[in-house]
């Protein structure tokens, strides 16, 4: 596999493999399943390593049931259900061999799908809240069982909506590809076709044109700008600093207008293709300059922010997750830097023409909301820092180079979504069409790691903790 370094694992060896990663320091990534060429199930499983900082893809073909690796490796434990529920296998000795991604499907244990522990205790009262939630939230139900405020277990149900997103890119072309990635999650459509279009980059052998390459690095980070913003206006609205929440909602408009001026789509749509850009981009001195005013202002929004003692005091303490946890369930980008880890795609594996830019990585320790907003806040400085330094120094050349299909290739892509790591692999048939594609999307991966900070803690705090995540459900269903 272009990307990754491929190697065969029999499926008696899988476990020791992945006490080897463990213990070398890297880390498993997912699990996903595909049909092979004979008609016969595969099994790849992507890992990185810490030194050097490679990938790693083993393939396996299964006989009988595979073990799980969850009890090793508990984020592998949703990726192995979505590989039951979809491709009908059974992972012997999974710690929660339940459906995941599937509705209609009984779970034991007398609780439907919520899978909820028994209780007896008449003290303790149960809370089903959603799917259909208040304003314009996602669709998705959470089970709280609390006594007064205190919510001693807490059960997310996602995948209403799930759309199978996965299955669509099965027998499309190429450049189809690219809009059904874009429409994963919408305010991650520069990172989810920038994912894809590496991987198949990589896959055919295209080589990107320079150009090309830093202005991704611009509509990357553009896209980063206005999603931050707009977490920051939503996170004050849960501490109920309304002025707060209007201001920075205000400012991720702002930033989209510039997307549109610059694009002519607010959420940069339809200018990545495989080989590097639909059409060319001329940002001129505007951009720059109006960069520069949201820069300011930005600043003193996040300034009064911090000089918020009511809105600090939600925050700090609020929704801690451990260092140990974030690794063992998975957490990623901004929810794994504020717990202590010190990992960012753009940096580690980089990719576009990040390796030629200033690159700030903030990181925190204490695994709180205010530490998840910190990061955000730096993250944002460090983007227009970026995006002037790719101005000044944007070469000339052509945008886009030929990039035709290979048949049954087959590439990994990657990018750092404003959520996250975000991975595709494409696998290509032998007509150069999309056979299978795998979306390790990050809002799937802190979806998991989230619960674990709701467990005993405050029921007003709750939507805070949520908010403080900044999750997306579409983002997890796919």
């Amino acid at each position: 596999m272009k990307g990754a370094d491929l190697q065969d694992v029999a499926q008696e060896a899988l476990h020791a493999h992945a006490e080897g990663v463990l213990q070398a320091g890297g880390r498993m990534q997912m699990v996903y399943a595909l049909t092979s060429g004979d008609g016969g199930l595969e099994l790849r499983y992507l890992s990185d390593t810490a030194e050097p900082r490679r990938f790693i893809v083993w393939r396996c073909r299964p006989h009988g049931d595979p073990p799980s690796l969850a009890g090793l490796w508990p984020l592998l434990g949703w990726y192995e259900r979505e590989a039951a529920d979809v491709y009908g296998l059974r992972f012997a000795g999974h710690p929660e061999p339940l459906p995941l991604v599937l509705q209609g499907t009984g779970m034991a244990n007398g609780n439907g799908r919520r899978n909820l522990p028994a209780v007896d205790a008449e003290a303790v009262q149960q809370l089903p809240f959603g799917p259909v939630r208040a304003d314009v939230l996602e669709s998705a139900e959470f089970t709280f069982l609390y006594i007064g405020e205190q919510i001693i277990h807490y059960a997310p149900h996602l995948f209403f909506k799930r759309r199978g997103m996965e299955q669509r890119f099965e027998g499309r072309d190429l450049g189809t590809g690219v809009v059904l990635a874009e429409r994963i999650s919408a305010v991650g459509s520069v990172a989810h076709a920038l994912a894809y279009c590496q991987a198949v980059e990589a896959a055919c052998g295209c080589a990107v044109p320079v150009r090309a390459q830093w202005l991704r690095v611009l509509l990357a980070e553009l896209e980063r700008l206005y999603n931050h913003l707009h977490y920051l206006g939503h996170l004050a609205n849960t501490t109920t600093l309304k002025v707060a929440d209007a201001e920075g909602k205000l400012l991720a408009e702002r930033a989209k207008q510039i997307n549109a001026r610059l694009t002519g789509s607010r959420f940069l749509r339809g200018l990545l293709t495989p080989g590097g850009l639909r059409r060319d981009l001329q940002p001129a001195e505007w951009l720059g300059a109006e960069l520069e005013r949201l820069r300011t202002a930005t600043a003193r929004y996040t300034a009064r922010l911090e000089a918020s003692e009511s809105h600090l005091d939600r925050l700090i303490t609020t929704g801690v997750l451990p260092h140990q946890v974030a690794f063992d369930q998975g957490a990623t980008g901004p929810i794994q830097r504020a717990s202590g880890f010190d990992r960012d795609m753009r940096r580690d594996h980089s990719y576009a023409a990040y390796a030629e830019l200033p690159l700030t990585v903030p990181v925190r320790g204490e695994g709180d909301a205010y530490a998840r907003q910190r990061v955000r806040i730096e993250e944002i400085d460090a983007s227009f820092v970026l995006m002037q330094r790719a101005l000044l120094l944007l070469p000339d050349g052509p945008v886009r180079a030929a990039c035709a299909p290979l048949p049954g290739a087959e590439g990994l892509g990657w990018s750092e979504s404003p959520r996250g790591s975000l991975f595709y692999a494409v696998h290509l048939d032998a007509n150069g069409r999309l056979a299978r594609v795998k979306v390790k999307s990050p809002s799937f991966s802190n979806w998991r790691a989230f619960p674990s900070t709701v467990h005993d803690t405050n029921m007003m705090d709750y939507a805070i903790n949520e908010a403080s995540f900044g999750l997306t459900v579409s983002g997890c269903a796919r």
